[in-house]
């Protein structure tokens, strides 16, 4: 006895340790990198206007929701602009907002931030100028634009949400369709779970407004009102309200002490089951991209085949010395069902998400799907040696009970022994479905991470996003540093706009050792093609206020050409630097 029990202890220490690892895994996550990403801007990035644009418009790979301050726009001088509110025009994945009347000129920063149609945040920045390029003192938007401790938060209650519908929706599945001889050792882990998937639900939708706004957690009245108006902030309602009356059905029968019959229980089961699973599959991945509807139902099914698998293994572990091998075999069915389900539909999330085979390892949802794929690999290895088990197990007793003599006549036979123990395949199989459950707990954890990552499909629509059309012309910028006399140093940035063969437009910015506008005497801006010796041919650069700048340049061929400056920083001091620039065709 004190040997199991010291077994006992270190499992369970075991256990304990192996949740804080994946809490803090999850809780350290990498922030969500969203689904949507920015097709365009009006005014384009980094373009220099004529005249004051009148409005912002900013359009996206799919549909985004707004917040209470999703724009925000900055003049020259780093003071935010009065705009007009953001909203929508011409489609829910494009933003549009009211630029005040009159604009000075100078260069101007758009902060924005949305969610995603998948439910996550994402956010960015660009610039354009009003009359000329100006340098702006508006700090750039970090990379990292969640609040750490509410991204923290919000992904450990996501995990727990995950862990809780598993145990719960598991156990139901197992005690509906299983029949275990007596339920009373399951109702702490039922209740255990149902008050964690309540408490976790209401978390997250108090951190839902800090998360999207990726701001510190707090609790405000507004920030409560605007999420119930969000499809995230309905669906955790929803999911609040089905828990609620479940509940209160519960306690009321138990109050009248009423005892369903099985069918009744499971059937009650199946239909809260599948809204529930709804709450989470509407406003994930598959709420977006291609053929929605049937992601959601595949989605659905996949959540929940791995609670009846997931959750019927906690089941089996907590009964497993009182259960029958009946029992066990109805579970073993069960789990080959719910395997099925997860393979036909987890091939389809696979190919919807991932898009191409590049993405699989050239992604991080490919590269985390992997991982996943390696987990499920060996919880079906484990589950194998389960259901050997279970069958080994099955046939211990009906070879003991051949064994039994049978008198035919004389005195009756003496009493029988004590029981005995528990076959060792008991212990083997008590073994086998805990392990099992361990990389379940593995494979739960990867599944969150999946959901807080963007699919390869929406990372391959971002990077075209980002790049430039085939054909589109681009600019190109050098910034190149001099000596600036008195151990200072500055830099001259110039930009061809666009960097390739023909017609093109110079403008050079020079900044001095504070990194300021400098403004200089003279400045000669020359380019010169040594392979095919041609050069230098003087862009004649003229001082226009802020800036110099030429209208039109001709870049006749292709290839690495030398641009070099001179400045001229007195009557009596000049310098002159070069750098390489590609021109393209």
């Amino acid at each position: 006895m004190r040997v199991r029990d010291r077994r006992r202890r270190w499992a369970r220490r075991f256990t304990l340790l192996c949740t804080g690892l994946l809490l803090l895994l999850i809780g350290t996550a990498a922030p969500a990198s969203a689904h949507a990403a920015l097709r365009a801007t009006d005014p384009a990035d980094g373009t220099v206007l004529r005249t004051a644009p009148r409005h912002i418009t900013l359009t996206f790979t799919e549909s985004v929701g707004l917040l209470t301050d999703s724009l925000r726009v900055y003049d020259p001088a780093n003071h935010r602009l009065r705009t007009g509110p953001a909203g929508h025009a011409d489609g829910s994945d494009t933003v549009r907002a009211a630029l005040p009347a009159r604009l000075t000129g100078g260069t101007y920063t758009v902060a924005w931030r949305v969610v995603s149609a998948d439910s996550h945040p994402v956010s960015g920045a660009f610039t354009f100028s009003v009359g000329k390029r100006t340098a702006t003192t508006a700090s750039p938007v970090p990379d990292r634009t969640e609040n750490p401790a509410t991204a923290a938060l919000y992904n450990i209650a996501r995990y727990l949400a995950y862990l809780a519908v598993a145990v719960l929706l598991g156990t139901t599945a197992f005690v509906g369709y299983c029949r275990p001889p007596t339920a009373a050792p399951l109702r702490t882990p039922v209740l255990a779970a149902a008050w964690t998937l309540l408490g976790t639900t209401t978390a997250l939708y108090v951190l839902r407004a800090p998360y999207e706004e990726g701001t510190s957690p707090a609790v405000s009245l507004g920030a409560l009102t605007h999420t119930a108006g969000t499809r995230p902030g309905a669906l955790l309602l929803l999911r609040l309200a089905l828990l609620t009356l479940a509940g209160t059905v519960i306690a009321l029968l138990r109050a009248r002490r009423r005892r369903l019959p099985r069918r009744t229980t499971l059937a009650v089961a199946a239909a809260v089951s599948v809204p529930l699973a709804l709450t989470w599959t509407a406003s994930d991945h598959a709420s977006a991209g291609v053929q929605v509807p049937l992601a959601i139902a595949s989605a659905t099914l996949h959540l929940l085949a791995m609670a009846a698998w997931v959750g019927g293994l906690a089941a089996v572990l907590r009964t497993l010395r009182r259960t029958s091998l009946t029992t066990l075999a109805r579970f073993s069915r069960l789990a080959f069902a719910s395997v099925t389900v997860l393979v036909v539909t987890g091939v389809y999330q696979s190919w919807r998400g991932l898009g191409s085979w590049q993405a699989l390892s050239g992604t991080t949802y490919g590269r985390t799907l992997l991982a996943k794929l390696a987990a499920v690999t060996a919880l079906l290895l484990a589950a194998a040696c389960s259901r050997a088990w279970t069958t080994r197990a099955a046939h211990v007793p009906r070879a003991a009970a051949a064994r039994v003599p049978e008198p035919a006549t004389g005195p009756p036979l003496p009493a029988e022994p004590p029981a005995p123990p528990p076959p060792p395949p008991l212990d083997i199989l008590r073994r086998s479905v805990l392990a099992e459950a361990a990389v379940a707990a593995v494979v739960l954890a990867l599944t969150t991470l999946l959901t807080s990552t963007a699919p390869g499909r929406a990372a391959g629509e971002t990077a075209a996003a980002a790049t430039p059309a085939a054909g589109i012309p681009t600019a190109s910028v050098t910034t190149i540093p001099f000596d600036a006399g008195a151990g200072g140093h500055g830099s001259v940035q110039v930009t061809l706009d666009p960097g390739r063969v023909g017609r093109t437009s110079v403008q050079a910015v020079v900044y001095g050792p504070d990194g300021g506008l400098s403004t200089v005497p003279e400045l000669r801006v020359t380019l010169s093609l040594r392979a095919q010796r041609i050069g230098p041919l003087d862009t004649r650069v003229t001082d226009r206020g802020g800036y110099w700048g030429a209208d039109s340049f001709d870049l006749p061929l292709p290839g690495t050409w030398t641009l070099k400056v001179t400045v001229r920083l007195s009557e009596l001091d000049q310098v002159t630097v070069s750098a390489p620039v590609r021109v393209t065709r």
